[in-house]
Parts: C-alpha cells; structure tokens; sequence
C-alpha cells in the first residue's frame, strides 16, 4: 500500500511540470487581441510623452520609420504631440502583431501613422512606422475627414461568414493581381460586395461618394502596376482583416523614380472584399522595406 501511493506521488510530480511545459507550447504568446490592442495604446502614449523607455521593448528591439532604421525616440517620436481620435487597429494573435492607421499631431498639425509591432514574450522585438505628412508625400491626402474608424471594417463576421487564415490572404492577393494587370477588377474576378468602398489617405476612391465613374470598385478602371510587390503585414482572423504592405513599382505616375508605398487593409468576410483602407506615401522606386526577413510576393 505504502509503495503505490510513494509510485503515485511520483507521478504526480513528474506529471505537472509537463502538462505546465504543454502549457506552455500550445499558448507561446498568450497575448491575446485586448493585449495587442493595449501595447498599441502603450507605443502611442508614450510616443505622445516623447519617452521611449515607457514602453517594454526587448533588448534586440528594431525601429524604422519610412524604412530607415532609427534610434527608437527619433523620427515622429520627436514632435508627436497629440492623438487624434482616428485609430484603426489590425490585431494578428497568431502571429503576436499588433498593427494599426492612426491619425497623430505632429508639432500641432496632423500626420499619418501605419505602424506594426511584434510581440513575443511580453516584449515589443519589431516596430515598423510610414509617416505621410501632405498630399506631396502621400499622393492624395485628406486627413480632416479621417474623424473615426468606419463601421464597416468593424463589423464581426459571424460564424458563418468567418475565413480561414489562408483564404483570407488567397482572396486579397487577389486584389494584387488585379492592380497588377490592371483594366478593371473584373479581368482577375475580384469577389467585392456590392457596396464595397476604398479609402486611400482619407479620400474615397472606389464605391458609394467615389468621383464619378468609381462608385463601382469591381469595373473601375485602374492603371497596371507591372512591378507591384507586396507582403502579409498582419491577419487579424477574427475580424476578417488582411493587412499587406505594397510597393507600387514605378508606374510612371509619382514623380519620376517614385513609387506608392502603403499599408493596404482588406475586409473580407463570406467570400467577399467589403472594404479596402490605405495609408500611403511616395518613397524611391526600389526602396527596401527595412525588414528582409519577411517574405516578398509578387501577384
């Protein structure tokens, strides 16, 4: 008797550790959405007090801005002086990205900030920034109508509406293609709902308050971008968001030896593309992105 409950002890013992260390495995990052939404808010406060070491970044922590790397307290960092009520965040739990379109006071004026941050650990490792402060910088710019996020690319699909992971990056690549070749979206068919919409920088350039002639995202016409490249920033798979960051190529159409970068966000949900939301700005042809690491695509 004695003997079976010193075995079973022992097992107790050698048992816990390892359901703790599967633990463990299974949840590596245990930062979920509300945990990457507040490391969002943590980075812009202490952006806005101009205080970097309020934040908790790992000591390999990297910080670029407009893809040049940068001593984390430079760049924006440096005349930030007030959040605007626009904010749109991009929450990726699988893969510990926090991403997020911000409207930023920038010395009293307004500015664009697409930022991304890479969690691991309870730490930030990856802080990637694109500021566009005009319409010289960003090619369209109307950032006084960027007031709050709009309800549509809020919406929670429902189960049944819900894409895989991969379905969701399949379908906006298919986005790419299309600028790619160029026409209209109907030569790669696009899957837009009816009332699909496109906000670049604050001005509506596809679906319903679009100019004439663009209040139809799908037969729109757009110029082919021969050279576009592109990489999956962040998914946020529960709302049903892909967030790329593409490089335009030199479309001839940005200033010679220019091109459009952005931080491109697609809602896709029951098989179609809801809504397309963009920060942009004009950089060199060729720029690298400042993150190698991560896989480039070409449509």
């Amino acid at each position: 008797m004695k003997h079976s409950l010193v075995l079973a002890f022992l097992s107790i013992l050698l048992t816990v550790p390892a359901q703790a260390q599967t633990r463990g495995e299974t949840a590596a990052d245990p930062c979920d959405r509300e945990c990457l939404r507040g490391f969002i808010t943590q980075y812009l406060d202490a952006m806005i007090l101009g205080d970097p070491k309020a934040i908790p970044t790992a000591p390999t922590v990297r910080f670029t801005e407009d893809t040049k790397t940068l001593p984390l307290g430079e760049g924006l960092w440096k005349g930030a002086s007030k959040l605007r009520s626009y904010r749109q965040d991009f929450l990726d739990v699988r893969e510990g990205m926090a991403a997020s379109h911000v409207v930023v006071e920038e010395n009293g004026t307004p500015v664009l900030l697409a930022l991304r941050l890479k969690i691991e650990k309870g730490e930030i490792t990856e802080i990637e920034t694109m500021v566009t402060r005009s319409k010289e910088e960003g090619a369209l710019f109307d950032i006084e109508k960027l007031t709050v996020a709009q309800a549509a690319m809020n919406i929670m699909p429902d189960a049944s509406q819900r894409m895989s992971r991969a379905e969701l990056i399949r379908v906006a690549e298919i986005y790419a293609a299309g600028l790619k070749v160029g026409g209209t979206f109907e030569a790669v068919d696009a899957p837009f709902a009816p009332n699909a919409y496109r906000i670049e920088n604050g001005v509506t350039t596809a679906g319903p308050g679009a100019r004439k002639g663009s209040e139809n995202i799908r037969t729109q016409t757009v110029i082919p971008h021969p050279d576009l490249t592109y990489r999956v920033a962040a998914v946020d798979e529960e709302m049903g968001i892909v967030l790329f960051r593409l490089d335009f190529g030199n479309t001839g159409n940005y200033g010679p030896g220019n091109a459009l970068t952005l931080f491109e966000a697609f809602k896709i949900y029951g098989g179609q593309i809801h809504a397309v939301e963009a920060f942009m700005d004009i950089m060199p042809e060729n720029t690298p992105s400042g993150w190698p690491a991560y896989e480039v695509r070409k449509p």
